[in-house]
């Protein structure tokens, strides 16, 4: 039997009259109050560049497609050029877009997205983050047929990608991107890999989740997302849970126990996981290029060696090695090793 949740506990969503749903900078939403069973909850349906739709419902059962890996995370801040001198020259990153966004290159098919909207201090700086998906269409359907608002119609957007966002938990913005042939970003396929790049993939990105269950019932019950491994800064208290996506090696990691959130506490919290081979050569890079760590490498609690370093607005981007040198605390790898994508 469904019970009733407290107000704190709303199911992935920002509690109606209360914080009001973010928007993110150059995409059309419509926010719309759905109830799932005993919760309410506020999802933001994303389109692209065209005007908001009626929801639309799918008239049989659709087959959630493949989520195969972080696509981007979307930053904002209030100094473009300090942005591009962290991602661009200390951390190695080729870039495009325009005034208003600047995508910078990790590999074809993941991106640090930073647009110039960071307004006052106390602004979260992260905007939201993406998975990317084989088909955004169906994907759509599959949350509609379990009750999720989406938009109507989907359009190619700006950089001629398909894609939609909702609210998560915690209210955090997320997006599912499908790559289309000719799109901005497709047209670079194959170039803008420089030799400066200290890392070449993104394994994870992280951000405050304030309700566990609720997020599981989003990530795990509906979109598939697979319990990774879990830790805390003590063996009995879990701090931090990684979950795996369904169809890839990437993850997405709850930071549980969230308080005090100053802008320096939450963009420790809201984070990408940059994976290396090994964490000596980077950490020897980015001191020639003039960054100095606020410590040198750490052996982390999942047994990898990790370096943390803070972009210009106070987010963190901790570069952290592919495979664990010691047993993790807490927790096994519940999952085996799987292939990364590129």
């Amino acid at each position: 039997m469904a019970r009733e949740r407290s107000s704190e506990s709303i199911a992935f969503s920002l509690i109606l009259g209360g914080r009001r749903c973010g928007l993110s900078r150059g995409r059309v939403y419509q926010r719309t109050p759905v109830a799932l069973g005993t919760d309410r909850v506020c999802l933001l349906s994303g389109v692209f560049a065209t005007p908001a739709a009626p929801a639309w419902q799918p008239t049989a059962a659709v087959r959630r497609p493949k989520i195969v890996g972080v696509a981007h995370i979307a930053l904002e801040t209030n100094d473009m050029a300090a942005a591009r001198e962290f991602y661009g020259h200390q951390i190695g990153y080729e870039s495009f877009g325009d005034s208003e966004r600047t995508y910078f290159k990790v590999n074809d098919r993941q991106y640090i997205e930073v647009s110039p909207d960071l307004k006052t201090e106390e602004q979260d700086r992260l905007s939201h983050i993406a998975f990317e998906t084989e088909n955004a269409r169906q994907l759509r359907d599959y949350l509609a047929a379990r009750g999720v608002k989406v938009p109507g119609t989907l359009a190619p957007g700006a950089d001629g990608n398909l894609g939609f966002t909702i609210a998560a938990p915690s209210g955090h913005l997320v997006e599912f991107v499908q790559y289309l042939p000719g799109s901005l970003h497709s047209a670079r396929f194959g170039k803008l890999f420089p030799e400066t790049r200290l890392a070449k993939r993104t394994i994870h990105v992280g951000y405050t989740v304030e309700d566990r269950s609720a997020a599981d019932a989003f990530y795990k019950d509906i979109l598939g997302f697979q319990l990774m491994w879990y830790g805390g800064k003590n063996d009995t208290v879990a701090d931090w849970v990684d979950m795996r996506v369904p169809e890839g090696s990437d993850w997405l990691e709850y930071m549980l126990n969230s308080t005090n959130l100053t802008p320096k506490r939450r963009g420790v919290l809201n984070h990408m996981g940059l994976g290396v081979e090994s964490i000596q050569p980077p950490y020897r890079a980015i001191l020639e290029r003039g960054y100095k760590p606020a410590q040198p490498p750490q052996l982390g609690r999942d047994g990898k060696w990790q370096l943390n370093l803070y972009d210009p607005n106070l987010t963190r981007a901790e570069l952290m090695e592919f495979t664990g040198a010691e047993k993790p605390c807490c927790s096994p790898m519940i999952l085996p090793p799987v292939q990364l994508r590129q």
